[in-house]
């Protein structure tokens, strides 16, 4: 890929810039035009139970397409939706009926290559697409001769230097850009691509030879003798250096080259690391405004103020129905001791993010972000009635709980569809009312819906307003607390069991593990102690309320 490509002027969001750069090492145009004029406007999951609306010039991934003519069937729709490309899983297969609803619909085709993760295509395309479109970022703004923030016209332009393919990777070795060549490498590089991680075993062995350790400790290029790749060859050597802002290490430039540099080249790579780590943080400048942006959007809709109208025009938004979601950490668990402030910081703005990306999967239009403890999204409902979208949201947040798996397991909520303005803060309340139920931890669920749990939500407020007003069980239920702790008796234990069985003896006895005689007297005790009438509606229900509310409460003092 020459230095010319790799500049200024290259176009910086068509098909053509994604077959260039992502092009031979995870990507092939299997049929079309790449060089179709227009930019690409998202990314896109086909889900085939639930399709979503792309946007004009969105280019979709074919996950789990295979029949042709299923694929010709959604080329002829994607036609009619503007879609610019559809990616499949290689080998595409290429029929007549492929062709020719491809040409009709004037969409490419492109194939995935084998082994190369959905998830990873979909996070390497966004960020591609992204390079340099920060908040408030002018199109011309560029950094030594290159469009900020574009890493992956940076790895060329190294690549052009240094006449090696190159990667540009964070600290913890996850691949953010690379350039083109990358077969000229070795199979390692190639599965340091595909996986967007530097593969454990070569890891390893760099991590025994101080390969990390000399980088952390150093500015200048580190040169890796080849390491054995278990078949019995050898990897080709690399030069990496550190990319540094300050005393901050940011990541590092790998180049895989058939030997020691010269000075000169050596220079331009130690040149090069200062242009990197600019760029790297013209990156996370850009990302901190857009979250920030995002986030006061979100935050103005959800409130439902005067600002919310104009913040979903903003966010693209109004006039159609929306799903609230939320999701929170679960902070009792092991993982978050909630003294190491800046520890549960890094993990909510971790799940914010990876909520982020899973709406953006599930419809091009969401929009998420973290807010306090709690990270928002709002996503499009296509059609179908409210109780099926509420049971869309759960599987949306099913979805994402499973992807995210046992790292950090979080809570999640979905409110009503929200059909107006102030549906969306009502439906966010409600988002807020479960995430407090779920965090109690008596349900031992992780998914809530406000239709279900509504009586929960209630109970729980109520025990929140007596805590504030520091109320203590009175009445039939004080007197049978003090009763059982200066007698060591069991009466408040009869009296819940008998309610929980809705007065089934049997069943209540059963629970405690006495006799149904030895419970019909403990219970003729409840009455004569707690001075009460258990045939009356009222008083059961009074009597149940507080044992809900106030069953946390200290005893009433003697």
């Amino acid at each position: 890929m020459s230095v010319k490509h790799a500049g200024a002027a290259r176009p910086r969001a068509n098909l053509g810039r994604v077959v260039a750069d992502l092009g031979a090492t995870l990507l092939e145009l299997a049929h079309g035009d790449p060089d179709r004029p227009g930019e690409i406007s998202a990314v896109v999951f086909h889900d085939p139970l639930d399709r979503p609306m792309p946007p004009p010039g969105a280019l979709v991934l074919g996950v789990g397409l295979h029949a042709p003519g299923d694929i010709a069937a959604l080329l002829r729709t994607l036609g009619d939706q503007q879609a610019a490309a559809l990616v499949l899983r290689a080998p595409v297969p290429l029929t007549e009926e492929v062709r020719a609803a491809a040409d009709q619909a004037a969409v490419a085709v492109l194939g995935l290559r084998r082994g190369a993760p959905w998830g990873h295509l979909g996070e390497m395309l966004r960020s591609l697409l992204a390079q340099g479109t920060g908040a408030g970022a002018a199109e011309e703004e560029s950094l030594g001769g290159l469009p900020a923030g574009d890493l992956f016209a940076v790895a060329n332009a190294i690549a052009a230097l240094l006449d090696a393919p190159i990667t540009i990777e964070d600290r913890n070795s996850r691949v953010l850009a690379f350039s083109g060549r990358q077969d000229e490498a070795d199979p390692s590089r190639v599965e340091t691509i595909l996986g967007r991680q530097v593969p454990e075993r070569y890891a390893r062995v760099l991590h025994e030879r101080g390969v990390f350790r000399d980088l952390l400790r150093s500015d200048h290029p580190v040169f890796i003798e080849p390491v054995s790749d278990g078949i019995g060859g050898f990897t080709v050597p690399r030069v990496a250096i550190s990319v540094r802002a300050g005393d901050e290490v940011l990541g590092s430039i790998w180049a895989a080259v058939p030997g020691g540099l010269s000075e000169e080249r050596a220079a331009a790579l130690r040149e090069s690391a200062k242009l990197v780590a600019l760029h790297m943080l013209r990156v996370r400048a850009g990302a901190d405004v857009q979250r920030r942006v995002r986030a006061d959007l979100l935050g103005a809709a959800l409130e439902g103020g005067a600002g919310a109208g104009e913040a979903l025009d903003r966010l693209g938004l109004s006039g159609r129905p929306l799903l609230v979601l939320g999701v929170a950490l679960d902070e009792r668990g092991p993982r978050h001791d909630l003294s190491d402030g800046a520890a549960v910081v890094h993990d909510r703005q971790w799940l914010g993010d990876a909520f982020a990306l899973h709406l953006s999967a599930v419809h091009p239009r969401s929009a998420a972000a973290a807010i306090g403890a709690v990270a928002y999204g709002l996503v499009p409902m296509t059609g179908g009635a409210a109780d099926q979208g509420e049971t869309r949201a759960v599987r949306i947040l099913q979805g994402f709980l499973d992807r995210v798996g046992d790292r950090s397991p979080p809570i999640a909520a979905a409110g009503p569809v929200a059909r107006d303005l102030p549906g969306v803060a009502h439906s966010r309340s409600c988002v807020d009312r479960v995430l407090r139920v779920l965090r109690d931890g008596r349900l031992h669920r992780r998914i809530g819906r406000f239709d279900e749990l509504q009586g929960e939500t209630l109970i729980s407020e109520l025990r929140d307003l007596a805590m504030a007003r520091g109320d203590r069980p009175t009445g039939a239920l004080g007197r049978l607390i003090d009763y059982d702790r200066r007698h060591r008796g069991d009466l408040v234990e009869t009296l819940r069991a008998w309610l929980d069985a809705f007065g089934d003896v049997a069943a209540a006895a059963g629970s405690v593990g006495v006799h149904q005689n030895t419970f019909r007297y403990r219970l003729r005790r409840v009455t004569e102690v707690g001075e009460c009438d258990l045939a009356d509606p009222d008083q059961r229900l009074a009597l149940m309320v507080q044992l809900r509310v106030l069953r946390d409460a200290p005893p009433p003092a003697p």
